[in-house]
């Protein structure tokens, strides 16, 4: 019998505190330990310190800090500190954080929130170091740069240069970027500056109001016209189509709308989580294992490729999304994510996968980039999902101040 989530009813179930699976998670964290150690001796190796993004053909991939991946890595080592308390795994954090220093001024893209907050953010959280909150304000500022007022979004991409200069856009905003508004509300809380916040707030109701279709799937892209606020048309740039469901986009939709939640305790925002919420778990080509297609409208279904980053981005949100609203169903879901993504079908075996720990995830189709490999963003938001069900599982709040 296929489940249904109903949305305005979520708050009237009960949630049922079950008992910790810590055997899945421990074993989880031995593994990690394992596979990043080798991605650290390989990152740090030489005389610069490198950031593992991908595993292609045998060789580990690097990017430079100025990539929209280049905080998940240094990330995950500080999620290995918070799961083992190991001060082996604080100090390579801090290493891989520091390189990224100059991000806090970049402003030609949005991807500041995932690169700084990702890296500086759980920095701070966890070891409280001197400077990573200036850095934190200081990029929020960056990104505060690229808020259109008329439209009342922040712009993804600049759209005079790259692919997306050629797509005839002149202020594209794509659903990702819900997820750099964190950033936002924490420069508010750090520096007491209410404006930070306030863009947060305006992005996600925009984004809110004009990103999604009746059935609460959203469009991947939305292009403004900067200067009337206008929507100038709906498209994709890493879905099948422009009108099918992009598994991440999903996600991203998902995990923003229970952040931004979080931080202002406005339940639209905790009722569009949930929407998406069913949208996801009612649509009929969500595998089994709730490891998603890479598109929900893929033609190919069955015989295309699965994304563990997706599914690992879903079920972290889920786990908080648990929490809000008190319904134990999402928590299942969740954990059912999780037992999927430990099995040997998407985790990969020690001493393989270039050190990764997810197999199979998916970056963009349409560009030819990182097709059914491992991306570090996945082993990011599968390690954040670990931590967020232990503390469920203990009786704390699954999002730790």
């Amino acid at each position: 019998m296929k489940l249904k989530f109903l949305p305005m009813l979520a708050l009237a179930v009960t949630a049922v505190q079950c008992a910790p699976k810590t055997d899945l998670i421990n074993d989880n964290v031995e593994n990690a330990k394992i596979q990043l150690k080798s991605l650290v001796d390989a990152s740090e190796a030489g005389d610069t310190v490198k950031i593992p993004s991908t595993f292609k053909d045998g060789e580990i991939v690097y990017v430079p800090t100025d990539d929209w991946v280049s905080g998940f890595f240094a990330g995950s080592l500080w999620y290995m500190y918070e799961l083992t308390g190991d001060e082996y795994w604080a100090g390579h954090a801090r290493k891989h954080t520091e390189i990224l220093d100059s991000i806090q001024y970049l402003t030609w893209h949005h991807d500041i929130g995932f690169m700084v907050y990702d890296s500086y953010g759980n920095g701070l959280r966890l070891k409280g170091i001197d400077g990573y909150k200036d850095v934190i304000v200081n990029a929020a500022r960056s990104l505060s740069t690229r808020f259109r007022p008329a439209a009342g979004v922040i712009q993804s991409w600049d759209a005079d240069k790259g692919w997306q200069g050629e797509r005839g856009w002149k202020c594209p905003v794509i659903i990702d970027n819900m997820m750099n508004l964190e950033l936002l509300f924490k420069a508010t809380e750090f520096s007491g500056d209410s404006t930070f916040a306030k863009i947060a707030v305006s992005h996600a109701d925009k984004t809110m109001q004009n990103h999604y279709r009746p059935d609460y799937s959203t469009y991947h892209v939305v292009d403004y016209d900067p200067e009337t606020g206008e929507v100038r048309g709906r498209y994709t740039a890493q879905g099948y189509s422009d009108d099918s469901a992009w598994a991440r986009g999903q996600a991203w939709s998902l995990y923003g709308y229970t952040m931004v939640y979080r931080f202002t305790s406005d339940k639209k925002y905790l009722d569009q989580a949930e929407k998406v919420a069913g949208f996801l778990f009612n649509n009929p080509n969500m595998p089994e294992d709730l490891v998603p297609y890479w598109d929900f409208d893929c033609p190919d279904i069955p015989d295309t490729y699965r994304d563990a980053s997706s599914a690992a981005i879903i079920a972290s949100a889920l786990y908080e999304l648990s929490y809000h609203t008190g319904n134990a169903l999402y928590k299942e879901k969740a954990d059912k994510i999780i037992e999927s993504l430990s099995s040997p079908a998407y985790r990969a075996a020690q001493g393989t996968n270039g050190g990764f720990i997810l197999m199979h995830s998916v970056g963009s189709i349409p560009h030819g980039s990182s097709i059914d490999v491992p991306l570090n963003y996945a082993d990011y938001y599968f390690l954040e999902a670990l931590i967020r069900k232990g503390n469920i599982e203990k009786g704390m709040a699954p999002v730790t101040k």
